[in-house]
């Protein structure tokens, strides 16, 4: 059987079948040239979302004594960030008039509703932000939960296991 590739209705009719056959292969083949990529293997979720910049609100005194969502015992000496949506163990980078700091995900909130995230006491101080301010953050990894997390470090090698680093 022989196929006429000059008939338009018929190219366009074979194109078609193509594109419902291999999904978004052919668009991928056009923005290549042609080239075919290599085939996709599967990854692990993308990480929870979370805006760059949003309203923070801190959190401490009435809560010292008591278990976070994440495991640990709230403290004065406690650094760390409560997010409704992402993991425990997030590392987020906190950027607020100048000072940085990279804190874990230890709990779930902030509560108000008009805030997306809740510094500790500790983490809020350390950045010198007394009231509700607007802060910029960036993930920027992942550490192991652990009860001992967002303690602040007993030894260098220990901040680099994944404490809160003041930048």
């Amino acid at each position: 059987m022989s196929v006429n590739f000059k008939t338009p209705a018929l190219l366009l009719a074979l194109l078609t079948a193509m594109a419902l056959c291999w999904g978004g292969t052919v668009s991928a083949l056009a923005n290549t040239g042609g080239a075919a990529a290599a085939p996709s293997t599967p990854t692990s979720p993308p990480p929870a979302k979370a805006r760059p910049s949003g309203i923070a609100t801190w959190f401490g005194p009435g809560f010292y004594g008591k278990q976070t969502a994440c495991g640990q015992t709230l403290t004065p000496a406690v650094v760390g960030v409560a997010n409704r949506t992402l993991p425990c163990g997030t590392l987020v980078s906190v950027t607020y008039d100048g000072h940085s700091l990279t804190v874990p995900v230890l709990d779930r909130g902030p509560y108000s509703h008009r805030a997306e995230w809740d510094l500790t006491a500790g983490a809020a101080q350390s950045l010198g932000i007394t009231e509700t301010v607007r802060i910029a953050t960036h993930i920027v990894g992942k550490t192991t939960n652990t009860p001992s997390l967002g303690l602040p470090p007993v030894s260098p090698s220990a901040a680099l296991a994944g404490g809160a680093v003041a930048g």
